[in-house]
């Protein structure tokens, strides 16, 4: 305390409770949750009574106050000046020292002074782990700088919350040096290291793998597989997924030891927008729940992988949705028929086509590779990407009626409304507790692959917009449903300082994978 107060220069006096004279209700109402004392304040109000009275001689000494009566304010900006180091020690003063020392102020400071070579790193990142991708979220939590890594709910809990784990964190201890962590394995923290590569990518490098690794490797499997499946190998009985389970743990064990991260942005959202852009957990056959960005570009939106899959990457778009193009249900009798269904789908996409003939366009929604989006909305083929080809069921594309896509949205309409839905017979869903009501439906277009990648085709499909957390595509030639929930999960420091920014973004990450 003697060391706070030479640093602010002020010196002992009693105080503290004249000032709990003079607190409003609000704030003596606060004050009585805790103790009425605390005994570190009443001993420094007892050393300030020392001398601290009036003198007999004929001038009185000139009124001092003590550290616990300056405002809030105040000792915010004093303590965090104070070197981190300092900081758990002041923490342990008094209750009130406490209290200020949990405020967010001081250690976004300290994030921006103390460890300025770290502060570009707060905010939404995409790890390069092959086709599996992720999302790291790197936040300024009490006396560290924390990457969590955020994972999809387990299969098929599309509604659930994220699941979410450290894997890094930073020390704000020291003044001019920091400490980082690995945080990986279930051995506790140790040594790692951050590299800046650039301002929008990073690295992280583990100097202890050993702390990763458990004792027998079947072991290890068994434990990964819990955390990230929330089953055991003799629960799946589906032997296609059983491959892709062990193909995944043995790809992103090579990954333990060093990472590389690329900044990634949440959408920029625009009144006019179907329903608000963001990230989505969705369903994905046999490759379980992965994340998807869904964003507005003019009369089309898109969905982009965040996390993917042999198939279909992390960075390809999973669905692109034509909003000129909208699509009117039958009755709930002829939902069921997929041959309805998929005759409504494909003249639509004949329309497409003819549309973009007449436009002077390519026609066909054409197979191989997608190219860079184009970032104004433009009457050519729509691009999209989805899940793997094959028996698995992930995704395909949708289908949609010529209509306008800023009419549709103002008119949320018959379907908006709540029109029934059900899915066709012999369509395939990983989760059966879908809404039986929608808004509207419009024709959009997924990716289907080989594994690898391979072959990819755009195929027709349909996008059902259930609310306005909530959206499906059904994809016509896998016959297969993918069911989609918002991540209700707040992001800080991740939002696109503009349109172009965001756009060169999704063109980024892409390109990685394509």
């Amino acid at each position: 305390m003697a060391v706070c107060a030479r640093l602010c220069g002020v010196g002992p006096s009693r105080g503290c409770r004249r000032r709990q004279q003079r607190r409003g209700p609000a704030e003596t109402a606060a004050a009585d949750s805790e103790p009425d004392t605390d005994p570190e304040e009443e001993r420094i109000e007892a050393s300030a009574g020392v001398g601290g009275g009036l003198c007999a001689g004929p001038s009185p000494p000139p009124p001092r106050c003590s550290l616990l009566e300056l405002p809030p304010e105040l000792l915010v900006e004093i303590f965090a000046s104070l070197p981190g180091t300092d900081l758990p020690s002041l923490a342990q003063v008094c209750t009130k020292f406490r209290r200020i020392l949990h405020t967010d102020t001081i250690w976004r400071r300290r994030c921006r002074e103390v460890l300025h070579r770290y502060r570009h790193i707060l905010g939404l990142w995409q790890p390069d782990i092959g086709p599996y991708g992720g999302l790291l979220n790197v936040v300024v939590d009490g006396l560290f700088i924390i990457g969590w890594m955020y994972l999809p709910p387990h299969d098929p809990h599309v509604d659930d919350p994220m699941r979410f784990k450290p894997l890094f964190r930073i020390h704000l201890m020291e003044r001019k040096a920091a400490t980082v962590e690995c945080m990986y394995g279930h051995k506790g923290p140790h040594h790692g290291h951050i590299q800046i590569v650039k301002k929008d990518e990073f690295s992280t490098k583990c100097n202890q793998t050993d702390h990763h690794r458990m004792s027998g490797g079947r072991q290890e499997f068994r434990t990964w597989l819990r955390e990230e499946w929330g089953r055991t190998l003799e629960d799946i009985f589906h032997e296609h997924m059983q491959e892709l389970i062990l193909m995944k743990f043995i790809y992103t064990s090579q990954y333990d030891n060093c990472l590389t991260y690329r900044r990634i942005y949440l959408p920029p959202s625009r009144p006019d927008d179907l329903i608000k852009p963001g990230l989505f957990k969705g369903t994905y056959g046999s490759h379980g729940l992965e994340i998807v960005m869904l964003s507005f570009h003019g009369r089309r939106a898109r969905g982009t992988k965040i996390t993917g899959d042999p198939n279909i990457p992390a960075g390809q778009q999973t669905v692109e949705i034509d909003l000129r193009h909208r699509i009117q249900l039958p009755d709930l009798e002829n939902q069921r028929n997929f041959n309805e269904l998929s005759r409504i789908v494909l003249e639509v996409r004949e329309r497409v086509r003819q549309e973009q003939q007449e436009g002077g366009h390519e026609a066909g929604e054409g197979r191989g590779r997608q190219g860079p989006r184009e970032s104004q909305p433009s009457p050519a083929q729509p691009r999209a990407e989805a899940p793997s080809k094959g028996p698995d069921g992930t995704p395909g594309e949708d289908g949609g009626e010529p209509g306008d896509a800023v009419a549709a949205a103002e008119q949320p309409a018959q379907c908006g409304q709540g029109q029934p839905f059900v899915l066709p017979v012999g369509v395939s869903s990983r989760n059966e507790d879908y809404p039986r009501t929608c808004r509207m439906c419009f024709y959009g277009t997924g990716l289907i692959a080989g594994h690898g990648f391979t072959s990819p085709e755009r195929t027709p499909g349909v996008f059902i917009l259930f609310d306005e957390d909530r959206f499906g595509f059904v994809w016509l030639e896998l016959k297969s449903f993918s069911l989609y929930s918002r991540v209700q999960a707040t992001f800080r420091n991740a939002d696109a300082p503009s349109p172009q920014a965001f756009d060169e973004m999704l063109k980024n990450i892409q390109s990685l994978t394509s």
